[in-house]
């Protein structure tokens, strides 16, 4: 596990520092270290134990989750689209924004589809606490603890439950259509001609739909099961070809194996 600091401590430091919870690839953890790491801008690691005490960050932040990424004695930036916008302003190149209008505005939306509320991950969260809420005799009483702590913390809806599959199905069809249209192209990649933050925020929201084996990407056992677990309908969508250019991404660009 690479050195980590406190909340505590992060807070009083300058430069950047990123507020992470170890020990599992959450996609948007990943993801905003997928997009620090390719523009090469060191940071500070800062501990947030998933379960632990978040009365620190709950200081800092107004706010119990994480990632965040801080930059100096500016306000703590907890979206992924802020997080996006400091990253592309500390270090303009690599370009991971398309300047085209168009191109932009479309890498974006498909950015939220993956990462906003009611997205791909926010869905499949959905998803892997839907079976406790309606049976919580199903888990075991650890599983079954930490499961109802994640619902209440993220306050589960099971009506947006019930259609979560049908709306991860629908992101990864658009995915899927998105990648055919640049093959016929000669482009490698999920909008233009070179790397965006789409195909980042790609490669490592996947990891919640099909993780990538245990020495490349290193899980507790029972979060594999949850990461993996998405039933027939997403089977069936989950395209080998997006599968295969996550994986063209991680071998060119990112970091492997994960670095908890």
């Amino acid at each position: 596990m690479s050195d980590y600091v406190s909340v505590a401590e992060a807070r009083n430091m300058e430069g950047l520092r990123l507020v992470l919870s170890p020990g599992v690839p959450g996609p948007w953890t990943e993801g905003i270290k997928g997009i620090f790491d390719v523009k090469k801008i060191p940071y500070v690691r800062a501990k947030q134990d998933i379960g632990g005490d978040y009365s620190d960050l709950l200081d800092w932040t107004a706010q119990a989750a994480a990632p965040i990424a801080a930059w100096n004695d500016e306000w703590p930036r907890i979206s992924w689209i802020d997080q996006l916008n400091l990253a592309e302003r500390l270090v303009p190149e690599p370009k991971l924004v398309p300047d085209d209008i168009a191109e932009r505005t479309l890498m974006l939306g498909l950015c939220n589809e993956l990462l906003g509320q009611n997205g791909l991950v926010w869905c499949r969260r959905l998803m892997v606490m839907q079976p406790t809420m309606i049976d919580p005799d199903s888990q075991p009483e650890e599983v079954r603890n930490f499961l109802t702590f994640f619902a209440t913390k993220y306050h589960y809806d099971a009506a947006q439950a019930e259609g979560a599959a049908a709306r991860v199905v629908s992101i990864l069809n658009a995915l899927s259509a998105q990648l055919a249209a640049q093959k016929t192209k000669g482009s490698k990649y999920l909008i233009g001609d070179q790397l965006t933050a789409l195909d980042i925020y790609w490669s490592t929201a996947a990891a919640i739909l099909d993780p990538l084996p245990h020495n490349m990407c290193p899980m507790p056992d029972n979060f594999r099961e949850f990461y993996s677990t998405v039933g027939p309908d997403i089977e069936a969508a989950l395209d080998t070809k997006l599968l295969a250019h996550r994986d063209f991404i991680y071998e060119n660009y990112l970091t492997l194996p994960l670095l908890m």
